[in-house]
Formats: C-alpha cells, structure tokens, sequence
C-alpha cells in the first residue's frame, strides 16, 4: 500500500459517515419535529412564557385525551399563529362543566369526572359558563391550564360546540429534552467526524508529500555502466 493511502481511505469512510449521520439527523430532526416559544400565560403553569417547547409532527387523530397540542386555527386566532391548548374531549366524548366534587367543581367526560392537577390553582371553571358539548367525531375540544386566562374552546361554543377539526393539529408537545438532545447529538457527532475525516485527509496528503521528497531524483543525463 502507498504511502498515505491508508490515511486516505480512513479519511474518506470517516467524512462520508459523518455527513451521512449528520445529514441523516438533520432530515430527521426537520421532518418529525418541531419547536416553538411559549408567548402567552394560557397554559401556566404547565408552560410558562419564555418556555422552549417541541413537538412530534403528528396526524390529530393520533392524539389523546391529556395530550398537549399545536395547531393553528387562523379563523380564531390569525393567520401564521400557533396556539398551545390541551385536549380535553375526543371525537365522540361528551364533556360537561362542571359537577361538584366535595367543595371543587370539575369537567365531566362521558359522565366521569376528571382530576387536572395541571390546571391553574386548581381551578377547573375559572369563572367558566356551564356548557355541554358531545364532541363531533374528527374534532377534538380544547382547554388552556390557566382556564382563567385562555381563550380556548369555550370561547366558541356556537361553533360545532367549540371544537377544532383533527387537521387543524401540528404536533404533540414532547416532555423533557431528550429527543432534541438526541437529535442535536447526532448533528454534533457527525460535524465531528466530518472534521476527523478532513484531518486524516491532511495528514494523508503530508505523507504522501513527504514519501515524494525522500525518493532521490534522476540523473540528469544518462549514465552509462564503465
């Protein structure tokens, strides 16, 4: 083997695996995630603003009841806005408020009540009028934590019962940041060896110069034998 030449190829398969994962992690990461800050108190204290928040590209009828969503709704809240609001009701759920619970009031779904721990000072109504929705199948019924301080589905009971069409979701918030630190790993580690790769592809490129330098060079004229 050449001088060099097993520099080389170590240089070559490192960069191309390296661009390869990079690449690969990037596309990923672009395709089925998404992230975004939190702008407004309508979800405190769940999220706060100022909060980095991620979310998994999802199809809406992937979700579930207690998933916090994306979505955009332009003809309630603009053009261009996503809105962050927790799913309370699915297709085919009947959700009420409120019945009384000891000295609490709370939300009803399909004749259950449910416990919110999320839910701002644990106030489930906030002030809420009594409503009664059976949500559409295909539409999802959705509530701010800080019930006080959202402007959510009860704004639009007069409106199929206040409730979004499924195609109206970006994505479900993911908790926690090991998905993005994965993803970030990714881009890092291959960045790394891309560079890796660019060093051995120096270093291949010396020892080949350096080989050529100690090979004595021709005579200048022929020599013949005496």
């Amino acid at each position: 083997m050449g001088a060099g030449r097993g520099l080389g190829i170590a240089a070559l398969v490192v960069g191309l695996l390296g661009a390869v994962l990079g690449g690969g992690a990037f596309v990923y990461g672009k395709e089925a995630y998404g992230g975004s800050t939190v702008s407004s108190r309508s979800m405190t204290p769940t999220y706060q603003p100022g909060d980095r928040i991620f979310w998994e590209r999802v199809d809406g009828s992937e979700v579930r009841r207690g998933d916090v969503v994306v979505f955009s709704a332009p003809e309630r809240y603009g053009p261009g806005v996503v809105v962050l609001q927790r799913v309370v009701g699915v297709g085919g759920d009947h959700v009420v408020c409120c019945s009384a619970v000891g000295s609490q009031r709370r939300i009803s779904v399909n004749g259950k009540t449910i416990t919110e721990p999320y839910v701002s000072d644990g106030d489930a109504e906030a002030g809420s009028q009594p409503y009664d929705v059976r949500v559409p199948q295909g539409r999802l019924f959705l509530l701010g934590d800080h019930r006080a301080n959202a402007r959510d589905s009860r704004a639009f009971l007069s409106e199929q019962g206040g409730t979004l069409p499924v195609g109206a979701v970006r994505g479900r918030v993911v908790d926690g940041v090991a998905v993005p630190a994965l993803i970030f790993a990714g881009l890092l580690f291959g960045a790394v060896m891309v560079l890796v790769g660019i060093g051995l592809g120096i270093g291949a490129w010396a020892v080949r110069r350096r080989a050529r330098a100690l090979v004595p060079p021709p005579p200048p004229w022929p020599v013949r034998p005496v």
